[in-house]
């Protein structure tokens, strides 16, 4: 490999989120990865930073030609230059969405187990959750289409949030759901805002379906929210993006976020965003590989040491679904007691709705020496 994945980088005392825990404790929840930047990303970083003049920045043609090209190169999706609008999160863009395009009272629709800040950005601005909910089957997720049919048709149901790949049980939608999705919404009169945050973060030799290709109807009638951040680590720099085909749509989500104040960019967004999707392939390639490794690691050590603790087949992002239901059916408490007894530190399956009472969340961005140490603790939390 041209880039080394198991250097250790030291995050604590540095106002991390992720690591402000106690020195024996090991962090594996929030979805940030362990490594270093790339370093044409630091490079574009750098640049900017010397120009010691921080002032206020606008929006490039470069910055639109580098989201048009890596979505044609690497997703085989033509996205139009007025359809793209800049935004300073995944998450600002959904709930800058959920107001706009919603009443108070409402409902929206998501499908869980499923990102928990959907739930935040729902209920903090006023309107109801309803729940469609995937059917865990022989290990693996699928959707419940009569079940989402009947809550689409609810007149009160007027959006709809769709985790693309999948968090957590990482599932990429292939283009026959999608399609259909998209026929049920255009029929029921139901927007669709889709979170394709993750879809660069396959494994090797998998490919993701944007929403907004599979099929006319999903184009038309979709709010796409994409970015750098998740795949190259940099989600602290504030960098995304909107798609909206439909310029009635588009007005709509422009001045949602305009209005929210989420669509101007500090002035390492726009260089390290063009950095990414323009110089970032090799080292994405590479870092895909190698957290599939740690995948495949993680599988044969549960085979081998921990048989009662299923890894949810998935084929996106680097967060993985354990079915620990054998142990307990509570996962806040199972997270707990495996925290207190090894420090091990993991995202309780519930906060995610649906069946993740049953499940943890286990991030394995990390160097390979931090998975199998995790691994190793979480032995001892349930064999003890």
């Amino acid at each position: 490999m041209s880039y080394n994945f198991d250097k250790q980088v030291n995050r604590r005392n540095t106002c991390s989120y992720k690591w402000d825990v106690k020195e024996n404790e090991l962090p594996m929840w929030v979805a940030d990865m362990d490594f270093e930047v790339a370093p044409e990303i630091l490079a574009a970083i750098n640049n900017k930073i010397s120009e010691r003049v921080f002032g206020y920045q606008m929006i490039p043609d470069a910055w639109y030609e580098a989201y048009q090209s890596w979505w044609q190169k690497r997703h085989h999706y033509t996205i139009d230059k007025e359809s793209l609008i800049f935004c300073t999160g995944v998450v600002p863009a959904i709930s800058s969405t959920v107001r706009k395009l919603t009443t108070p009272a409402e409902k929206v629709l998501i499908q869980t187990p499923v990102y928990n800040i959907f739930f935040n950005s729902i209920y903090n601005n006023g309107r109801n959750i309803i729940e469609n909910r995937l059917k865990y089957i022989d290990g693996h997720y699928e959707i419940d289409f009569e079940d989402l049919e009947a809550k689409l048709s609810d007149p009160q149901t007027t959006l709809f949030i769709l985790c693309n790949p999948h968090n957590p049980v990482g599932r990429i939608w292939d283009n026959a759901t999608l399609a259909k999705i998209g026929a049920l919404c255009e029929k029921h009169h139901v927007t669709v805002l889709s979170d394709e945050i993750h879809c660069d973060l396959t494994d090797p030799n998998a490919e993701y379906v944007p929403y907004g290709a599979a099929s006319e109807a999903c184009r038309n009638n979709s709010v796409t929210c994409i970015a750098p951040t998740k795949a190259f680590n940099i989600a602290g720099l504030q960098t995304a993006a909107v798609v909206v085909p439909n310029p009635v749509l588009r007005h709509k989500i422009w001045r949602a976020l305009n209005t929210d104040e989420v669509a101007e960019p500090n002035i390492l967004a726009v260089p390290a965003a063009i950095a990414a999707f323009t110089q970032g392939d090799a080292w994405l390639d590479e870092l895909r590989t190698y957290i599939y490794e740690n995948k495949r690691y993680v599988r044969t050590f549960l085979e081998t040491h921990l048989p009662k603790v299923h890894l949810v087949q998935s084929q996106a992002t680097y967060l993985l679904w354990l079915d620990c239901h054998a142990y307990s059916n509570d996962s806040a408490a199972l997270s707990q007691m495996i925290r207190e007894k090894t420090g091990l530190y993991l995202s309780q399956g519930t906060i995610y709705g649906g069946d993740g009472h049953d499940f943890l969340r286990m991030n394995i961005a990390c160097p390979k020496a931090n998975v199998i140490d995790g691994l190793n603790r979480l032995k001892s939390a349930l064999e003890d």
